[in-house]
């Protein structure tokens, strides 16, 4: 696989909080539905410290959070409150607009607390674009597992190797997350469409290409990636079909439209998203630019 394409991420430190963003950049918009991958931390917050995504609308994609470390509070328009923990997945569908907050708990903070996750967006096809909004937590034990020698891996969402995660995604998905010693392989198949490897920490080898930590690598449509630990690795893998349109991303918001980009827009600043029970005294304001 020596047409594999490696890609870094852009760093920003969003006040002693890091943010690594892995899409979308010029080399690659998206990886199968994927179109927005964040690597959050790791970072550990002083006591009383933590943080706070306040409310904030979105459109025609869902998103996924994913945590290794630390607890975030999800609270939405629909009334969800749920916090999420590491094993844990949020899927929250957007569809034709919702608003929600992230934040540490206060509870959390008393003696400091960590964070470390992926924050990822799906593109909803076009038929799915205005879908209802929705939210939906699976904690770990209903999730779907491959283990085997040296290999732990969960599967996040969508499916992989004969398994189904119970996420309500809308198009062929992939998206498995875990970890490998050193010396162990793992084969991914070529089920899926398009497919990458995110290396979190350490480093694995396919096919004589080396991928150390914090590198994106785009894996080529066809064949079997045989993935081998040089070091014990903590990974996500992602993709799923390819998109079945192109799509614009402005702040928030993901359309195949312009236009109803500019109508969310305009829904943000007209109080149209309405409010979140429990988090309805501060909001980010639509940027400027």
């Amino acid at each position: 696989m020596n047409d594999i394409l490696l890609l870094g991420g852009r760093e920003h430190d969003l006040g002693g909080f890091h943010v690594r963003r892995l899409l979308p950049q010029l080399q690659r918009r998206s990886i199968g539905p994927f179109v927005f991958f964040d690597h959050m931390g790791p970072a550990h917050f002083p006591a009383g410290m933590g943080v706070d995504v306040r409310p904030h609308p979105h459109i025609g994609l869902a998103t996924v959070t994913w945590l290794f470390e630390g607890v975030m509070r999800h609270r939405d328009t629909l009334g969800s409150v749920r916090d999420i923990e590491p094993g844990a997945v949020n899927w929250m569908t957007a569809g034709r607009g919702i608003a929600h907050s992230e934040r540490t708990p206060l509870e959390a903070r008393v003696e400091g607390a960590p964070l470390h996750g992926i924050q990822t967006w799906v593109a909803l096809p076009l038929a799915d674009e205005e879908a209802e909004p929705a939210f939906h937590h699976f904690g770990p034990e209903a999730l779907p597992h491959i283990e085997g020698d040296g290999v732990r891996l969960t599967l996040v969402a969508g499916n992989a190797h004969g398994l189904r995660a119970p996420v309500p995604v809308f198009s062929p998905t992939l998206y498995l997350a875990g970890n490998l010693r050193e010396g162990a392989s793992f084969d991914l198949d070529d089920e899926h469409e398009e497919r990458a490897l995110y290396v979190v920490d350490g480093t694995v080898e396919i096919d004589g290409t080396r991928i150390d930590a914090q590198a994106l690598a785009v894996l080529p449509a066809a064949g079997i990636a045989r993935l081998k630990a040089i070091r014990d690795t903590r990974l996500v893998i992602l993709g799923g079909a390819a998109l079945d349109a192109p799509r614009h991303l402005w702040w928030n918001f993901v359309s195949s439209s312009r236009e109803r980009i500019e109508q969310a827009k305009r829904d943000w600043v007209d109080g149209k998203f309405g409010l979140i029970p429990g988090d309805d005294q501060e909001f980010i304001p639509l940027p400027e630019k």
